[in-house]
Order: structure tokens, then sequence, then C-alpha cells
């Protein structure tokens, strides 16, 4: 499957970064670029739970492929949400379902220096998405 522009540009980046100092600056810059989400979006049934941070999932489905948005008050956070959509948004369900995701924040070398709070709370938007997937 080949990565989306954006996806390539950030593989890249973190590539070069030397050490997890570079890579956590990276992460909040990405974060940066998240769009924001309105309080009207923000609200509990955009809210996953089972993270430690507030973290918001605001999903549409357009002629069968996702769009997702994603907010968070940890900045780390943020900068995974933003990597994350960027390697799914526009997918259809099938392949989104299908994706390796934990492979995709091996590539970007990350998984190491996920905390366990950070990484279970990766893995409640991964639940939520899939919730979304099996609702559609």
């Amino acid at each position: 499957m080949s990565l989306p522009d954006e996806a390539r540009q950030a593989l890249e980046s973190f590539e070069q970064a030397r050490g997890w100092e570079q890579r956590a600056r990276l992460l909040m810059q990405w974060g940066d670029r998240l769009t924001p989400l309105s309080a009207t979006e923000k609200t509990d049934a955009n809210r996953v739970h089972g993270c430690e941070s507030l973290v918001w999932l605001v999903a549409e489905r357009h002629d069968g492929h996702w769009q997702f948005k994603a907010a968070s008050d940890a900045r780390l956070l943020r900068g995974l949400l933003a990597l994350l959509l960027i390697r799914v948004q526009g997918l259809d369900s099938q392949a989104l379902s299908q994706l390796d995701l934990p492979g995709w924040f091996a590539q970007l070398g990350l998984q190491r220096q996920l905390s366990p709070s950070r990484s279970n709370g990766l893995h409640a938007v991964l639940q939520r998405m899939a919730q979304l997937l099996s609702g559609a």
C-alpha cells in the first residue's frame, strides 16, 4: 500500500531525526498542524474514553472514504494523533481495517518512546475508529 504524500513527508522527517529529543520536537510540530476542533465537536459523544488525557475523535464518511479530525489537551499525544490521521485519511473501511498502525509507528521510530499511558491512549483511539467502522 502506498503512502499518502503527507505520510511520506512525515516518514522522511522522522527517519532523519536523531534521538528522542528531535523526534519529540517533530511530534509537537506535527501536532500543531492538526485542524482545531470546534466547541460543538468537543462533545462527550466524540470523546475517546480510556485515555489519560482528553482526546476527541470526529469521523465522517464521504463516498465510502473516511475523514477524521482529532484533538487532545496533551502536546505529544496531539502529535501522535496527527501522524495517525495522515496515515488513515481518505481510506475506505476495508483498507482502514487492514492497516498495520503499530507498524506505521514502528516505521516512524516511535514505538519504543510510547509510554504505557500514551500507548494506551493511542490504542483507545484505534478502538474508537474500529467502533466507528463497524457502525458504518
